[in-house]
């Protein structure tokens, strides 16, 4: 108690604040530009804290890492193209609302969203952190196996017309993920005579060309001078908006403890936790038509439990040493850098500092409140007043360098246009890129998992039953089943009801 005391004192000084705030901004604008990623500006920060002292070059590049990942909601609202994969459920409900007019409610609700959720991932990383390290161990390949079958199974539930469209949509984002080099095997798949395919289809480059391009298209194609949506702008009160919000307390839990689970897992992201979150929402609501044209629950949803997944990643780089995302990864460097070795041994020998870095994540996460409404309102006001002919060229050229910069090749950039023209025919023919974008980020995760569980079932008389081995597999295989078998059981039964209703009403004629 008393490292965590000394810990808080220490960032509350003005310098700390500052980056907190400059952290914050730089975050946000990285966020909202498709095809940056918060690893980027990670990586390319980390040089500069060199010079910093430890607790201050931590406290910053804390802040960017939590302020990007709401960053992207920004984009997802206002011109239908999720920053950052943890924003494409944001999209599915924060645009609908934007077109009609309710972009500035979308904005606010995003933000307060997003702002419970990194303060619930926050209070479970500092308290709960050697609890959650341990669940987060008993993750192999099995319970990664079942987890994207989980996210798979929800697929339906992302699709707001026909399910068969919802899955074929799935089925094409697994196909896409084959493409490249075999993560078990190492054989050359799919390469379609182009050894440039062997890296695969990277995932940041697939969303921008699945989001982004058909939004250019669809804004090229339109009469108007500037981006008009169809509803008429409406103001909206921030304490009116805010209490909405927080008046749905049992989405915005359990959407962020969803958060902080999926954060705990190596590889899964925040944006495997935004449509979890989103799907499961949508399950348990009264009123799941509302989702996709504009629903408030589904854009907390989203928000909420992609901003937990930050901190969320945070428990296993500093109780075990596992970076639990690509930005962890370099948050990782940035430790060793500063003479800091992540694991057991970071609490008791730095506890100040670490402590220091936790509470700096809590800061973060309120930061984002009053600097997020005021650059969210900025970039509103800024996207409906910009000339198509001047917004249209400069995003474009944003997204062309963001694909680019994913691995320094041209091939990025052609797979990113092939991407988009392939999903604005798809999106004409009802099938939502959400499903395909599902199933390209779960697709890989559900392969990986499966191919290591049969190596380590190769000795066993039946190798499947590895993915059965532990209690946690096996819950997860539990929840599969439920999943699947709960539309179909649920027709049943209202069916079954609707028919003893029907038989009483005759017997009463």
């Amino acid at each position: 108690m008393d490292l965590m005391l000394q810990g808080l004192i220490g960032i509350l000084t003005f310098n700390t604040l500052f980056l907190v705030v400059i952290g914050t901004v730089i975050g946000l604008v990285i966020g909202t530009i498709p095809g940056l990623t918060a690893t980027m500006a990670l990586a390319l920060l980390v040089p500069f804290t060199f010079v910093m002292d430890p607790l201050d070059g931590l406290v910053m590049l804390g802040a960017v890492y939590t302020a990007s990942m709401y960053g992207g909601a920004f984009t997802a609202i206002l011109i239908n193209t999720p920053g950052t994969p943890g924003a494409i459920a944001t999209m599915l409900d924060g645009h609908p609302m934007a077109a009609k007019g309710e972009a500035e409610r979308a904005i606010i609700g995003a933000t307060v969203a997003s702002v419970f959720g990194g303060v619930v991932g926050f209070i479970a990383l500092l308290f709960l952190a050697p609890v959650l390290s341990l669940f987060a161990l008993k993750f192999g390949p099995p319970e990664y196996f079942w987890v994207a079958v989980l996210g798979l199974a929800l697929i339906a539930g992302l699709s707001t017309g026909s399910v068969i469209k919802g899955l074929l949509g799935g089925a094409i984002g697994m196909l896409m993920g084959t493409i490249g080099i075999s993560p078990v095997g190492g054989e050359a798949r799919f390469l379609f005579g182009t050894p440039q395919l062997q890296g695969g289809v990277e995932l940041i480059v697939a969303l921008i060309g699945l989001f982004a391009v058909p939004e250019y298209i669809r804004l090229m194609a339109t009469a108007e001078r500037v981006v008009k949506f169809d509803g008429e702008s409406k103001s909206a009160s921030f304490i009116k908006t805010a209490k909405e919000v927080l008046l749905k307390p049992i989405n915005i839990i359990r959407s962020s403890i969803i958060g902080v689970i999926i954060g705990l897992i190596p590889g899964a992201g925040n944006n495997v936790a935004g449509l979890l979150a989103y799907s499961e929402a949508k399950r348990a609501s009264k009123h799941p038509e509302e989702f996709g044209n504009g629903s408030m629950d589904g854009l907390i949803a989203s928000e909420s439990s992609n901003n937990a997944a930050v901190p969320g990643s945070m428990v296993p780089l500093l109780t075990l040493g596992v970076p639990g995302s690509p930005p962890a990864a370099v948050l990782f460097g940035a430790l060793m850098m500063h003479g800091l070795t992540p694991g057991t041994r970071l609490f008791t020998e730095s506890g100040v500092l670490t402590y220091g870095f936790i509470f700096s994540l809590g800061l973060a996460a309120l930061a984002l409140l009053p600097v997020g409404v005021i650059f969210g309102r900025l970039i509103y006001r800024s996207v409906t007043k910009v000339p198509l002919g001047f917004l249209i060229p400069s995003i474009a050229m944003m997204t062309i360098l963001g694909a680019y910069s994913m691995r320094n090749s041209m091939t990025d950039v052609f797979i990113m246009v092939g991407v988009g023209i392939f999903g604005y025919i798809m999106r004409n023919f009802g099938v939502s890129p959400a499903t395909i974008a599902l199933g390209l980020i779960l697709g890989p995760i559900a392969e990986q998992g499966f191919a290591q569980a049969m190596l380590i079932g190769s000795s066993y008389d039946y190798p499947f039953l590895v993915l059965l081995q532990s209690p946690l597999s096996m819950t997860l295989a539990v929840i599969v089943a439920i999943t699947l078998a709960g539309p179909f059981v649920m027709k049943a039964v209202k069916a079954k009801k609707a028919k003893k209703a029907n038989s009483k009403n005759a017997v009463k004629e």
